[in-house]
């Protein structure tokens, strides 16, 4: 259990559908306050929680690494899975555990709450409706300060525990969005830097993604800049879009002067994913993002991962290609 922990429990809280009955980590002092705070039993350990006759699925938390084992041991003990991204740092361990539990016949979510958020939304019902035409091309960033911030023994800042670093860790929701609004990725080029942060891990990455409908994109992500930020442009024929989180959404249409601010309702993109994985439980609709979506998604990554290390464009289908599953 870490913030991420409480993030979910908190939007598990506000969703309504979900009720959270038991907790386990392996810290006894991270267990009773997690507990104590959302009023829920601690699990003397995961196989108790996973024999509790009460509990229908589980949010896992876990370590990247620790994805296929738990996920894996809840689908045999009949439990429906929410599983946070990436599914998992290798395609054998995200095929093994989305086939556990397909075989299993239990529901698996993936938590990718960005591409929810209101103005990717809004910006993909116009797409829809054609008022941007052909969509040509993106750019995005998504970058953080971490600088002083770090924990050198997470897992989340070692290249065992999130190889790739910041495009594993945060890139890869924008890989999504970028995949959401323009299609699926056939190709990638990667780059990476460590420039900044100490450690084994790149803190600045940087991938150029080509679509399967020609389009092209971009994405900058970052741990070593100066503040927070957000940006996602979409460019097409007869419209584009421009978003950055401080200024929000605007949009310029083909033979207007200037871009034009849309108001966006505020959304709440974590509660809205466990509300939809509740539903899915309960037979109505199946999750956005699968085990099969989520396996294609982390391939995106690993191919500007090899992109890198190789010198060359990598297709996402090279990744994907002759895995054996574990």
């Amino acid at each position: 259990m870490g913030w991420w922990s409480d993030v979910l429990a908190d939007a598990a809280g506000r969703s309504g559908r979900l009720q959270i009955v038991s907790c386990y980590t392996r810290s006894e002092p991270k267990r009773q306050a997690f507990a104590a705070k959302y009023g829920c039993e601690a699990a003397p350990s995961y196989e108790a929680m996973l024999a509790d006759r009460r509990i229908e699925a589980i949010i896992n938390t876990t370590p990247n690494n620790a994805h296929l084992e738990t996920t894996r041991a809840a689908a045999g003990a009949g439990k429906h899975v929410f599983l946070d991204k990436p599914i998992a740092n290798t395609i054998a361990e995200a095929r093994a555990l989305t086939e556990a539990c397909r075989s299993a016949g239990v529901v698996l979510a993936l938590g990718y709450q960005r591409r929810r958020e209101a103005p990717f939304r809004w910006i993909r019902r116009q797409i829809d409706a054609g008022v941007f035409g052909r969509v040509v091309n993106a750019e995005a960033n998504i970058s953080r300060d971490r600088l002083g911030k770090i924990d050198l023994s997470s897992w989340r800042y070692t290249s065992a525990g999130m190889p790739g670093g910041v495009m594993l860790q945060i890139g890869i929701h924008y890989t999504d969005v970028l995949e959401y609004l323009l299609g699926p990725v056939r190709a990638v080029s990667g780059r990476f830097a460590q420039l900044v942060l100490p450690g084994d891990n790149p803190d600045v990455a940087s991938f150029i993604l080509e679509h399967e409908s020609g389009a092209l994109s971009t994405l900058n992500a970052s741990y070593a800049s100066a503040s927070e930020y957000y940006l996602m442009n979409i460019y097409g024929k007869d419209a584009s879009a421009y978003y950055d989180h401080h200024q929000g959404l605007r949009v310029l249409r083909r033979g207007e002067q200037g871009a034009r601010p849309v108001a966006c309702p505020a959304t709440d993109a974590v509660a809205d994913e466990l509300q939809e994985f509740a539903g899915a439980v309960r037979g109505e609709g199946a999750p956005e993002m699968d085990g099969e979506k989520g396996t294609r998604s982390l391939a995106v990554v690993l191919a500007g991962i090899r992109s890198a290390r190789e010198r060359r464009t990598v297709a996402v289908a090279e990744l994907l290609e002759d895995v054996k599953v574990v």
